[in-house]
């Protein structure tokens, strides 16, 4: 994208209807098509602004806090670069190293970290039906300490992975699509699989798939969503992704065979996941830290998952895609066959040829990130890039 191009990028977000100011990021079925499509415009302008030389920084200080609850390697450096890009230095809340070891309140928590912070990062992903509700209860406790005057702003926060969804994933994932396609608007009638396979370990979250059927569905997609029987993900997730797709002219199919998913498909996204059924089971275990009844349940659905080894990404499962060349798409890290496990989610070859792919994938997640912040932050985006580009501070000094 040239100097010209981002311009039009710019006027066509200025035409966008958004309501996005002092509003957190948690779900994107929350969020309206020309909100999603305003994301998706600013990532794309970021990094263009990026590539051309221009400097993106909104802010010449101020902090982002990052609270990772669970264990991250591309959405925790993609959010620094997020936030670093912007301005922001990134601050870690290590609750371990905090006072919330000693009973300090989300509440009190919250406000603390808040003073001079634009932006609060959140990954809780292990516990089904909390990492939300810790997530809304933080925005909660912001939303307090500013009608109090405790805080001179509101920092946005954004969902890094809940255990419902995970947008910064399912938005870079479509932001790669739109790229490879050539389009948001030529995603309509593909045919994306978003299947289930196995995995050597058994607790991965729900928040990817539900991310991807959440999302596909809202753009006239056919989407077909496949796993063995009982692996089921949340049913009202799903039953919105359903709705979702109807109301776009789209498809959502639910089935059980991944050969069917994956014939004539010109997407496929073979991930695992844990059963909803055992997410629940897991959530009392974790609470009461009851490691022998984690080892027993954990014994258990390894024992099932092993019935479904053949639920692997394979070079003759490709062959069934459209003319055997749809794009093969993974969050990241992927359970290799022979590389990183003895079996796992995708064939070494097929991992292989896709590689550069999936690296690309990642590559807009820090973009869509830092997208989430500035609408979240500023009422007017689009004149606040325009003044930027404009401005043309250049982001690498004597260039």
């Amino acid at each position: 994208m040239n100097r010209k191009e981002i311009a039009a990028a710019i006027d066509q977000l200025a035409g966008k209807k958004i309501d996005m100011q002092g509003k957190d990021f948690f779900l994107t079925w929350e969020k309206t098509r020309d909100e999603l499509d305003a994301t998706f415009l600013v990532a794309d302008i970021l990094r263009a602004m990026r590539e051309n030389n221009v400097s993106p920084r909104i802010w010449d200080s101020g902090i982002a806090v990052s609270n990772f609850r669970d264990n991250s390697t591309r959405t925790r450096f993609s959010y620094s670069s997020a936030c670093n890009l912007l301005g922001l230095y990134v601050q870690d809340l290590d609750e371990g190293k905090s006072q919330i070891a000693h009973g300090e309140t989300v509440r009190e928590t919250a406000n603390m970290i808040s003073f001079l912070t634009e932006a609060i990062g959140i990954r809780d992903d292990m516990y089904l039906g909390e990492g939300d509700k810790y997530q809304r209860e933080v925005a909660k406790s912001l939303d307090e300490g500013v009608a109090a005057g405790v805080l001179p702003s509101r920092p946005t926060v954004v969902n890094l992975q809940s255990d419902i969804d995970h947008p910064t994933q399912s938005m870079a994932d479509f932001l790669h699509l739109a790229h490879h396609f050539g389009g948001l608007d030529k995603l309509a009638g593909k045919k994306i699989a978003m299947t289930w396979a196995y995995s050597p370990s058994y607790g991965k979250p729900l928040s990817v798939p539900q991310g991807i059927v959440g999302l596909a569905s809202r753009f006239g997609m056919e989407v077909a969503l496949a796993y063995p029987e009982g692996y089921d993900l949340i049913p009202e997730v799903v039953e919105l992704s359903r709705q979702q797709a109807e109301a776009s002219g789209g498809l959502l199919t639910v089935g059980h065979s991944m050969d069917s998913a994956f014939a004539g498909a010109d997407i496929v996204y073979p991930k695992s996941w844990a059963p909803f059924d055992v997410m629940k089971q897991r959530v009392p275990l974790l609470h009461a830290g009851d490691q022998a009844g984690l080892k027993d349940l954990e014994k258990r659905c390894l024992a099932n998952n092993a019935k479904y080894k053949d639920w692997e990404c394979t070079e003759e499962k490709m062959k069934l895609t459209k003319e055997g060349k749809a794009l093969y798409m993974h969050c990241l890290p992927a359970d290799i066959t022979d590389v990183s496990c003895a079996a796992g989610e995708v064939a070494a070859s097929v991992f292989d040829r896709y590689r550069d792919d999936t690296y690309l994938e990642a590559s807009f997640k820090p973009y869509i990130i830092a997208a989430m912040i500035v609408l979240g932050k500023f009422k007017n985006p689009a004149e606040l890039l325009k003044n930027a580009v404009q401005k043309g501070t250049s982001r690498t000094l004597g260039l």
